[in-house]
């Protein structure tokens, strides 16, 4: 056979079969970096891509005379350039020296690092290439979370036969193999989320969701009690027994636990909104659309592998989460529009709209959790549909009663390129939801606001001498409807968000002014 010419293949030529290539799974891919160039057309490589062009006798340096298209998040794969890799993929990263942009709360070095990790990694795997090494970037954490995103596939439903094969990445030629392992402990957890969002409903109800958690969370050391229907009858949790009524699955409560600091440290406490199937009830949603509610589990996915990834970090912590877990169906027993509901706490809650169900269940678990006095308490909601016609898929809305955390959470949001943007807490949307005078709160309110409206529903079951925390991800944390991100594929379940979460934690157990000793 004569010796081929080394070629170039753009992201859109269509995959080697394993007849033309001998067994896919076994070649190996490389994602090397370049920048822009001071001129048009011109790139500069990385250290690691400049070496191993090097290597190569100036092989990719040809290749990429001119440019070769590449820019941020875009990437080339070259193949027959050498032994050791099959195809090497160069990925752009825009423009060398980027940094923390004020502007955009954004640290845009490790985002734009993410970017191309993930161009590239997809780019190998879309030509048949799924052992896949990528070099530092100069964040080897950054580089491995773009990665391990890009090239995560959900084919549980599909036929054996018809499984494309899982790819996987690794570090090459860099020592920071403790930054490799924290960016895939937090992306595997995240993809561990997105798995459980993307599983159509009737695969996921709360008894399996239950069934997934006790599976992958106890072996990293966390305790996991479901708590059934004679429980949540005995603590009078009438909300969230009469909101899944509708529905012939059972409605349980997962209480998960981590306990990686001293017995006597409070916990940060995490409720999760569990609808594994959201039909809007009585107030029955539009038929087009209506599969993607299967997503409505998003925010027990995200505080489950949250607490997941702290487990697996060691973080030295106390972290508790509670998921109520119920589906939203039309019925018979289905509440019905105002009705009235008396809380765990004794207050009175007008059901205007069924399909706000979300708010309900989580007022219980919310009054609940402060029986662990907790030193922090958030809630992780997809909860509010105009969140997502507010910000779009660009940010969560959040909502703090401490200016404090909430600049914790716009920093890790900085580092994770998963941001926050703050919403107000204030005493007029609250008056929106409680000034009724024949019950005490109303899961619509008056007038217009609705994602402030229902933070402040939360907030009335809060204590209100205690740091709150409200994280609406109902645009951020669904279906992947843009390709903003290139590390997260258009038409699945995001899983956000996941990393942004567990970097709070981080933060709050390791102050800035502690260092690297944390």
């Amino acid at each position: 056979m004569s010796k081929l010419k080394p070629g170039v293949a753009s992201l859109i030529i269509p995959r080697r079969t394993y007849a033309e290539c001998g067994g896919g799974t076994n070649k190996k891919g490389l994602v090397l970096g370049a920048y822009d160039g001071c001129n048009p057309g011109e790139l500069k490589f990385t250290k690691a891509a400049k070496l191993f062009d090097d290597k190569m006798g100036g092989k990719i340096s040809a290749l990429v005379k001119g440019g070769a298209g590449i820019s941020k998040g875009t990437a080339q794969v070259f193949t027959n350039l050498g032994d050791e890799f099959y195809s090497i993929a160069v990925a752009g990263l825009g423009e060398e020296g980027a940094g923390y942009n004020t502007l955009e709360i954004l640290d845009e070095c490790k985002e734009n690092i993410r970017w191309a990790a993930a161009t590239g990694a997809r780019a190998l795997q879309d030509s048949g290439i799924y052992n896949i090494m990528v070099e530092e970037f100069t964040n080897a954490e950054a580089a491995a979370e773009g990665a391990n995103l890009a090239i995560w596939q959900y084919q549980d439903v599909r036929s054996p036969s018809e499984h494309n094969p899982t790819g996987k990445v690794d570090l090459y030629q860099s020592d920071d193999r403790d930054g490799w392992s924290r960016g895939i402990i937090k992306s595997d957890c995240q993809n561990f989320a997105r798995r459980l969002e993307e599983t159509p409903a009737n695969l996921m109800t709360p008894a399996i969701f239950a069934q997934w958690v006790i599976d992958a969370l106890c072996p990293c050391g966390i305790q996991v009690e479901v708590r059934d229907r004679d429980w949540l009858e005995a603590k009078k949790m009438s909300a969230l027994l009469t909101m899944a009524r509708g529905s012939c699955e059972e409605p349980l409560m997962l209480e998960m636990g981590y306990c990686g600091g001293k017995p006597e440290d409070k916990p940060i406490v995490f409720v999760g909104k569990g609808v594994t199937f959201d039909s809007g009830g009585i107030c029955l949603k539009q038929c087009k659309g209506m599969s993607d509610k299967r997503g409505d589990v998003a925010g027990a996915a995200v505080c489950a592998s949250v607490l997941k990834c702290v487990a697996q970090m060691a973080l030295p912590v106390n972290v508790r989460v509670l998921t109520p877990l119920m589906e939203s169906m039309i019925g018979g027993s289905a509440i019905k529009a105002g009705d009235v509901v008396t809380a765990f706490n004794g207050k009175t809650v007008q059901i205007e709209n069924p399909d706000n169900e979300g708010r309900v269940m989580l007022l219980e678990p919310l009054a609940y959790s402060m029986t662990h006095l907790p030193c922090l308490l958030s809630t992780i909601a997809s909860l509010t549909g105009t969140t997502t016609r507010g910000l779009g898929c660009g940010a969560s809305a959040a909502f703090s009663t401490s200016n404090d955390v909430y600049r914790e959470l716009e920093r890790a949001g900085s580092e994770t390129g998963d941001r926050v943007w703050r919403f107000p807490f204030w005493k007029y949307y609250t008056d929106k939801v409680t000034d009724y005078p024949s019950f005490d709160v109303s899961n619509v309110g008056k007038g217009y606001g609705e994602t402030c409206k229902g933070a402040a529903f939360l907030r009335e079951f809060v204590d209100p001498s205690l740091d709150f925390l409200h994280v609406d991800i109902h645009g951020t944390g669904l279906k992947v409807n843009e390709s903003s991100f290139p590390y997260l594929k258009k038409g699945w379940m995001s899983g956000r968000p996941t990393r942004t979460l567990a970097q709070f934690v981080y933060q709050i157990v390791c102050p800035h002014d502690k260092g690297d000793d944390c």
